[in-house]
C-alpha cells in the first residue's frame, strides 16, 4: 500500500465531484439507482467556485492511482463573537474512506491536514457534522458535541 495525500486543485474537479456523490450515498444510505444528477451538477459548480476563491480545501487519498479517501474544509465568516472575535469559521465535510481501507489512520491523517489548513488561516472555530461511523474518530481528535445549535427544518 502506497498512500498519497494530495491537495486537490481545479484539475481534480471531476474526481472531487464524484467523491462527493460517493460520500452522500454512503452517509444517507442511498442506493445507486437514486438520481443524484442535480447534486452532482451543483457540487461541480460549488467546487469550481470555491476552489477558485480559495474558500474550500480538499484532500484526496490515493493508493497508487486508486481513490481510497477524501476530506474537505470550507471557510466562511460570521459576525465576531466573544468566543470567536475574528468571526472566521471552518466546516469540515466530505470525510470518507473506502471500507477496505478503514481503521488504518487514513481519516485521522486527512482530518489533521484539514485542521492544519484552518489553523494556518488563523481559524480556531472548526466544526463538522458526524455520522455514527465517524463519531469516534472526531471525539478521539478532540471534537465535542454541541448542544446550543439549532437548525430550521423545512
Amino acid at each position: 500500500m502506497s498512500l498519497t495525500y494530495k491537495k486537490a486543485t481545479i484539475k481534480d474537479i471531476d474526481i472531487l465531484t464524484e467523491t462527493r456523490i460517493i460520500v452522500l450515498r454512503a452517509a444517507n444510505q442511498l442506493s445507486d439507482d437514486v438520481d443524484m444528477s442535480e447534486v452532482r451538477e451543483q457540487s461541480y459548480e460549488y467546487y469550481k467556485r470555491a476552489l477558485s476563491k480559495d474558500t474550500h480545501v480538499a484532500y484526496l487519498v490515493l493508493d497508487e492511482e486508486e481513490f481510497v479517501g477524501a476530506g474537505g474544509v470550507s471557510f466562511f465568516e460570521v459576525m465576531p463573537t466573544y468566543h470567536n472575535p475574528t468571526g472566521k469559521k471552518a466546516y469540515i465535510m466530505n470525510m470518507y474512506t473506502q471500507p477496505e481501507y478503514r481503521r488504518q489512520g487514513i481519516a485521522y491523517k486527512t482530518l489533521n491536514l484539514l485542521v492544519a489548513e484552518a489553523k494556518a488561516r488563523g481559524i480556531t472555530a472548526i466544526s463538522l457534522e458526524a455520522t455514527q461511523v465517524g463519531r469516534g474518530l472526531y471525539e478521539k481528535y478532540g471534537f465535542i458535541g454541541m448542544n446550543d445549535e439549532m437548525e430550521l427544518q423545512n
